[in-house]
């Protein structure tokens, strides 16, 4: 199963897909997560600590990777054609909710340099964890789906977009899903998040109606989930939190539409 979460920045897709991926994981699944943020910061979510994050070296900047993928001793001159099963054993860091993690990393602007070889080994491994590798896959995204290209987005199983009721955050899930639909992904659902009362609710589901988005379900604001981010913790170690047990039974409806 592969799943996509994309959303405006803030809107808490983070949460959702760092609870999914443990949802997962508790079943018993082989899950994988992929933070393909520009901002990355799954891991802390998935309990890793500050400095065990900062450890992690994202592909698109390794360069030794990239060089030992892509290079042919020719200058300006990149292999296209290169196998990356080897890099999930050996660059995904095992999480404490038994969540097996990559870090994508993004691309540096143009003044790094050439980005072509760090960009073709990160679409090589997106596609490989995506069509090839038979697991759970939980991909935090960046707003939108150009990066994953439609060859690799038709085999994503679901798309939940994340917004709340804030209208620049529906805007940009109107265009997300836009945008998903043009990809060849098979759901595209709306989830609707910190939602703190019916006013917000009923918000996001009028949007929803009027612009032919399918809501999946709500997840509610919920101040342990505040109160732990404050703390530097992951909200996932108050399992029993309304949140989280809304992202449970979000797991729950994902699993029965793809059966």
């Amino acid at each position: 199963m592969k799943i996509a979460v994309s959303g405006k920045g803030g809107v808490g897709k983070t949460l959702i897909a760092g609870g999914l991926a443990c949802s997962f994981a508790d079943k018993g699944l082989k899950t994988m997560a992929i933070d393909a943020d520009p901002s990355p910061n799954l891991a802390l979510t998935l309990g890793l600590s500050p400095e065990e994050a900062r450890k992690i070296l994202p592909i698109s900047e390794n360069k030794e990777l990239v060089e030992s993928k892509t290079g042919t001793g020719y200058s300006g001159v990149f292999r296209l054609s290169f196998t990356v099963d080897d890099v999930v054993s050996e660059y995904s860091v095992r999480t404490p909710f038994g969540v097996n993690l990559i870090v994508m990393g993004t691309v540096k602007s143009m003044g790094s340099g050439c980005t072509c070889p760090a960009n073709a080994v990160v679409r090589a491994l997106l596609r490989h964890l995506v069509v090839e590798r038979n697991e759970v896959v939980i991909l935090d995204m960046e707003a939108g789906v150009e990066h994953m290209g439609r060859g690799t987005a038709k085999h994503v199983d679901t798309m939940l977009i994340v917004a709340d009721a804030n209208m620049k955050s529906l805007e940009t899930a109107k265009r997300i899903h836009e945008l998903a639909a043009n990809t060849g992904i098979k759901q595209v659902f709306l989830v609707g998040n910190k939602v703190g009362d019916d006013i917000q609710k009923e918000t996001i589901k009028n949007f929803a109606e009027k612009n032919s988005l399918k809501i999946l379900d709500f997840v509610p604001f919920d101040q342990k989930v505040v109160e732990a981010e404050m703390r530097g913790e992951t909200p996932l170690k108050y399992r029993k939190s309304e949140a989280l047990h809304a992202i449970e039974n979000l797991c729950e409806k994902i699993t029965a539409k793809n059966d």
